[in-house]
Order: structure tokens, then C-alpha cells, then sequence
């Protein structure tokens, strides 16, 4: 090569003299004889230049295909059609302990371990077919210890499209599980993180919604009081006048004490008592049942319930908490059966309800609109507010989380984050918002109407 180098550098050499014309050949045959001469060199030199331009090219080809291979984090190998090693990357120089000369001409089965020959002998199977083969399998490392790897096989060709061998590359697992896990753990970490965030929402509207909970179960149980009270006073005189039965009094001491004690009335009223104090039992355990299906952290169960019901006492609790006494227009069907989790909608409307009358602070009297329908198969639970409605530049964001537009101390920015994830993914449904034609910011809840029976 060094010849040819000095050869292509060298500056051409001076013809010799032209001899004395020979006998017979004339000086114009002569010339022409000495051009060919002078063409012949000048495409030697030129194919010479060009020769060391493409051997240039070569080598930097080879140099930078070297630099990647070294620079892989995967496993490589490259073989011939019979299994033989024809090239190995540092990766794989490095797992093997083994130069990649020693690995030269070595059979590709040689380097897994035994169980797995079966598997390596299928990959000349599979690339004759031009097949890409993905599987796991176990490569003897540097000590005689199993790796194990994720290999993928793939056919290789000449240029002219003929095929000559194959190329393995893999990735030792260890990397991936590592990795795996710590992409679990994190998962984990986010659960956990996004469950402690919907609790403390949960929270903090529980404790916006106190005085309105209390007002609700003061009704029932101040009703169930005043039946008891009720019927200890009946309680006394039917002992009396039963003390008087039992004693053999005179019947006309006896009909006295049924008409004193209005024996009579209290037997007309204990019916209605008893049902009255029944009932606003029930409603007390109602209502604790509705706080604890709220304030359960764990995953609900889904169940069959009345959308309307929830949708009035979520509007019960909420508009108790309202300083200005709103003005409230109702649309709701006679009854609505959705299957879904009854605490997940529950604290959805809640939410939503909240952010309406907080969106209306400034608003005197406060005015909403609440419409409860169902076409197509789905629920929609439309809640709309009279005030002044949400900048075009945040109705993409409103269900960011930590994003609010309220001062600080009167927001978190979660309530909207937690009702649209809860709307999704727990309800399998959806939750949107616009700016209503008419004035204020209206939400739509959309809920599958199916139901166990449906």
C-alpha cells in the first residue's frame, strides 16, 4: 500500500525519446502510438487516486462501526450461516470474560448454557425462514455462571440479497427486573401518594360539609327525641291504668282511669309513633351510611342506586353551608337506577356542587341549575352556576391538579383533579365543562346507565 501511495504522489516520469523512426512506420503512426502511451498513464494515476479514496472510506466505515459496537450496552454477536462467530461487541467481550479473537469461528451454541441448546439451535430455523425470533434464554458468563438475557435473532444478507448469516443481540435481565422494580416501586409510590391526596380532599370537604350533615341529622334525630319522650309519658299511664285492671278494681274505677289517662288516644298513637321514630332511625342510617361510602378510602364496590336520590342529598348537604339562601332550580326525573360506586358519584357531586357555589360568591342571590337525564345509554348530570364563568385560557386546565383560581387558604386545586379521575376511572364514565351560552360555567357528569338487571 505504501508503494502505491508513493507511486500515486510521485510526479509522472518523462517518456523516453522517441527512437529514430523504424523502417517502414511513419511519424504520424508514431504520435499516435506515443498519445495512447500518455492516455494509458493518466487513467492508471486516476484509478489509483480514486483506489486511495475509497480505502480512506473504508477504514473510517470500519472505525466508526467499531465505536458502535463498543459503545453498545447490548449484547452482540454477528455469525455465519452455520452458527460460527464472526464478530462479538465489547458488551459481549465483557459478559464472557473471552477476547473477541478467542470467540472467532466458536460455535453460537457454545456460550449459552446446556438447557438452552435446544432454543439456540432453532435460530438458524428461524432466519433461514427471515424470521425475527424474541426469547429468553441463559448465557454462560465470565465465572460459568447462568446470565440470563432477553435475545433477539435476526437474519443477515449480502448485497446481493443472499442470506449469510445472522446477528444476535440481547440484554441482560438483571438491568430490566432492576429496573422493572424500581419502575413498580414508584408506581407504588404514586398510588399511594394519589390515594393520600384523595383522602385529604375527602376531608376537607367533609369538613366543609359538617354543618350541613348536622343539619340534616338534627331533623331525624330531634324527631325520633321528641317520639321517645312521647312515649315514656304513654309508657306511664298505660302501667297505671294496667296496675288498676290487674288490681280487681270496679268497673267503674277502671272505665274513669281509661278516660284520666285517655287510655284510648294513646292506643290510636303509639302506631304513628312508633312508625314516625322508625323512620327517622332509618334516616339517621341513611345519612351515616352516605358519610361512610364518602369517606371510605378503600376501592368502592359497584351497585345498583338512584342517581336523583344521591344528587339530592349531595345538594342537601352542600346548599346547608351556603351563607345566602340560593335559588335552586331542579330538573330530575321521578327515579334514575345507574350502576357505579355510590360514594365515588357522591363526592363528584359534592365537589362539583361546591365549586358552583364558590364560583358564585359575589352573586346575590346565589342561582343554580341542576338537571338529572339519560339518553343513549348513559346518564348526564348537568350542573351549571350563574356566575361569571371560567377564562378561555383555563378551561384546559381546570382539571390540572393544584391548579385554582381561588386566594390562597381557599383552594388546594384538587377537587376538580379528584372528581374528573374519579369520573373515569372509577365510574367509567366522563366529566366535562364549558362556559354556558347564557352565563356561568357548567360541568356534565356522564355515567353508564347499566345496571344487574339491564
Amino acid at each position: 500500500m505504501a508503494e502505491q501511495r508513493r507511486f500515486a504522489a510521485s510526479a509522472p516520469r518523462p517518456l523516453p525519446a522517441a527512437p529514430a523512426t523504424p523502417p517502414g512506420l511513419g511519424e504520424e503512426a508514431w504520435i499516435e502510438v506515443v498519445q495512447r502511451m500518455d492516455d494509458i498513464y493518466a487513467d492508471l494515476v486516476r484509478h489509483q487516486v480514486d483506489l486511495e479514496e475509497k480505502n480512506s472510506a473504508l477504514e473510517d466505515a470500519q472505525r466508526f462501526i467499531d465505536s458502535v459496537l463498543s459503545s453498545m450496552s447490548d449484547v452482540l454477536v454477528v455469525t455465519d450461516v452455520h452458527g460460527r462467530i464472526q464478530r462479538a461487541n465489547k458488551a459481549m467481550v465483557d459478559l464472557l470474560g473471552r477476547s473477541e479473537q478467542q470467540l472467532l469461528g466458536t460455535e453460537l451454541t457454545a456460550l449459552f448454557a446446556p438447557q438452552a441448546a435446544h432454543t439456540v439451535a432453532e435460530f438458524r430455523k428461524h432466519v433461514r425462514g427471515g424470521d425475527i425470533l424474541d426469547c429468553e434464554i441463559e448465557i454462560l458468563g465470565a465465572g460459568g455462571e447462568a446470565v440470563p438475557l432477553a435475545v433477539n435473532c435476526s437474519p443477515r444478507y449480502d448485497s446481493e440479497g443472499m442470506l449469510s448469516g445472522m446477528v444476535v443481540s440481547g440484554r441482560p435481565l438483571g438491568e430490566l427486573r432492576r429496573a422493572y422494580r424500581a419502575l413498580q416501586e414508584a408506581h407504588r409510590q404514586l398510588k399511594t401518594t394519589q390515594q393520600q391526596l384523595l383522602q385529604s380532599e375527602k376531608m376537607a370537604s367533609l369538613g366543609r360539609l359538617v354543618a350541613g350533615v348536622a343539619h340534616e341529622l338534627n331533623n331525624p334525630i330531634s324527631f325520633v327525641f321528641g317520639n321517645m319522650h312521647t312515649l315514656q309519658r304513654y309508657g306511664e299511664r298505660l302501667r297505671d291504668y294496667l296496675a288498676l285492671v290487674q288490681s280487681g278494681a270496679a268497673p267503674e274505677l277502671i272505665a274513669q282511669a281509661r278516660q284520666t289517662h285517655r287510655i284510648d288516644r294513646i292506643l290510636d298513637d303509639l302506631v304513628p309513633l312508633i312508625a314516625g321514630s322508625l323512620e327517622g332511625a332509618e334516616r339517621v342510617s341513611e345519612i351515616v351510611q352516605n358519610l361512610r361510602r364518602f369517606a371510605t378510602p378503600q376501592r368502592q364496590k359497584q351497585r345498583d342506586f338512584d342517581l336523583c336520590r344521591v344528587v339530592e342529598s349531595s345538594l342537601a348537604w352542600v346548599s346547608k353551608t351556603v351563607r345566602a339562601q340560593a335559588q335552586i332550580e331542579l330538573d330530575l326525573p321521578p327515579e334514575l337506577m345507574v350502576r357505579s360506586s355510590e360514594g365515588h358519584v357522591q363526592q363528584i357531586l359534592i365537589n362539583l356542587l361546591q365549586n358552583a357555589f364558590d364560583a358564585m360568591e359575589s352573586v346575590d342571590p346565589p342561582r343554580l341549575n341542576l338537571r338529572v337525564s339519560a339518553q343513549d345509554g348513559w346518564a348526564h348530570v348537568q350542573v351549571r352556576d350563574h356566575g361569571p364563568g371560567i377564562a378561555e385560557d383555563n378551561l384546559l386546565r381546570v382539571f390540572d391538579p393544584f391548579f385554582t383560581t381561588k386566594p390562597v387558604g381557599k383552594g388546594t386545586g384538587l377537587g376538580l383533579y379528584i372528581s374528573y379521575g374519579l369520573a373515569t376511572e372509577q365510574c367509567a364514565g366522563s366529566l366535562t365543562v364549558r362556559n354556558h351560552p347564557e352565563g356561568g360555567a357548567e360541568f356534565t357528569l356522564e355515567l353508564p346507565l347499566e345496571t344487574a338487571h339491564g
